[in-house]
């Protein structure tokens, strides 16, 4: 159910992290993963690693989006998969403060770089006969919080994008998810990690009581770019470890 033989995808953002994480779990299950992030040399070294084609691509430019997607084409003769994971965080703070500069960047790359790279790739999916696009959303834009401003409001947009091509894309057989996941342990998050005091508050927080893994939000997307998933479209996909339910008892 989960097999992805003789399927193609592209990952964006996948040369570290949650997104490399999700790399090599398609490609663990049979599928060519065309690897890319905005850095050539991290996108060269990665693709290498993992012995699959790569391209540099700042998903912020619409040029860079349409070469990915004409290479992914040239490589792969067509695409069956799409995973959006490449995102900013932008500057922590209230809105009051916000840097409008920042926020229009953080914009650019997290919701608007999403909707221009489904309007290039869904109806090369849909020409396949129909396959999967993953949107990785956050927990923070399931909740209220008071300093992870554009972020947070970029990523509750990617969910109700979700939805939208969900119900728009439907009909040819392309189902749109998107994922939420919650702390997870990676690079970036190592100075959270490091913080004793940060770390006893949010894992009081969650119900696992501790950080998820790049692995187990890939076995999310595994699953929803998989025949297992072939009836959900449409969803956001918590990956939190509770955090979003609990009551912080």
């Amino acid at each position: 159910m989960f097999d992805l033989t003789g399927k193609s995808a592209i990952v964006t953002g996948s040369t570290r992290g949650i997104g490399r994480a999700i790399a090599e779990g398609l490609i663990a299950q049979g599928a060519r993963v065309l690897i890319s992030s905005e850095t050539a040399g991290d996108t060269a070294r990665v693709a290498a690693e993992l012995g699959m084609p790569g391209q540099a691509c700042d998903v912020s430019d619409d040029h860079a989006l349409s070469g990915l997607v004409e290479r992914a084409l040239s490589e792969f003769g067509g695409i069956d998969t799409l995973v959006c994971n490449a995102g900013i965080t932008g500057r922590a703070g209230m809105f009051a403060q916000v840097d409008m500069a920042d926020y229009a960047r953080v914009m650019a790359i997290n919701l608007t770089s999403q909707v221009t790279l489904c309007n290039l790739v869904l109806p090369h999916i849909a020409a396949r006969g129909g396959g999967a696009a993953i949107l990785m959303s956050s927990l923070s834009g399931l909740r209220g919080n008071l300093r992870i401003n554009a972020y947070a409001l970029s990523k509750a947009g990617v969910a109700q994008l979700a939805r939208n091509l969900a119900v728009e894309w439907g009909p040819h057989a392309v189902r749109v998810n998107a994922i939420s996941p919650g702390f997870i342990a990676t690079e970036l998050s190592g100075p959270l990690l490091a913080d004793q005091e940060f770390m006893a508050r949010r894992m009081a927080m969650t119900p696992l009581r501790r950080a998820g893994t790049p692995e187990e939000i890939a076995g999310a997307a595994v699953f929803l770019a998989s025949p297992a998933a072939a009836f959900i479209t449409g969803q956001n996909l918590v990956v939190d470890g509770g955090t979003l339910i609990t009551d912080g008892s």
